[in-house]
């Protein structure tokens, strides 16, 4: 149900009230789906040894860390912000490291000054039916370049839905880095007609950047 309320966002009661382009929505509560799946299950396994391993550092490494995630806030909501705990620092930025398969760091790293990022525009062809995304790269990448998309969908949407990580952007070659094998082994071969939504963060350190978002139509052959 739409409402004309003062911002809000969370729970109130038995009910919760989410924001989207449309405006506020209050609905039942009701506890989302748990599927469990591998990628879900690995995630969480990741904030659990993360964790764990909080609780070994020494208590120099720990207040060195409270101090620094002092200085960073927690992404915006409704105009709010705080800042995190040295905790959740930790785990945030170590996360991201064990997710490309790096080692963890035990003292806070400097948060990178990130450059441009040099992924553009998202290029989708059709030759007699074989499909081939391609984004374009305006010079080669000097961090990790993660790579995410949305399901095929309509070709009117305006607004993405939800980005499924698909891998690190691919070695660009003369200035185009080819993605298809990265989305169809997880969608599989978008239709003629669909739209694709293609999003890029850069990774420094743990840090990620904000995402850059391209998109495009898969033309009809």
């Amino acid at each position: 149900m739409k409402i004309s309320d003062i911002p809000q966002s969370g729970h109130l009661g038995t009910f919760i009230t989410v924001k989207n382009r449309f405006g506020q929505f209050r609905r039942r509560y009701v506890a989302p789906a748990n599927p469990r799946t591998p990628a879900q299950q690995r995630v969480r396994s990741q904030f659990g040894r993360m964790s764990a391993l909080w609780r070994t550092l020494t208590e120099e490494q720990r207040l060195a860390w409270i101090i620094f995630a002092a200085q960073n806030k927690s992404r915006g909501r409704l105009g709010q912000s705080g800042p995190l705990t040295g905790l959740q620092l930790f785990v945030k930025i170590n996360t991201n490291l064990a997710f490309l398969g790096l080692p963890p760091v035990m003292d806070p790293p400097a948060f990178p000054k990130f450059g441009n990022n040099p992924v553009g525009a998202l290029t989708i062809t059709n030759s007699g039916g074989v499909i081939a995304l391609k984004l374009a790269v305006a010079s080669a990448p000097r961090s990790y370049l993660l790579v995410s998309a949305t399901a095929p969908g309509s070709v009117g949407a305006s607004f993405p839905g939800r980005f499924v990580f698909l891998g690190l952007l691919p070695e660009p070659v003369a200035g185009v880095s080819d993605i298809t094998e990265l989305y169809v082994a997880r969608y599989g071969i978008p239709p003629a007609g669909t739209r694709v939504f293609i999003q890029t963060v850069q990774q420094v350190n743990g840090w990620q950047s904000l995402p850059t978002r391209v998109t495009a139509v898969v033309p009809k052959g």
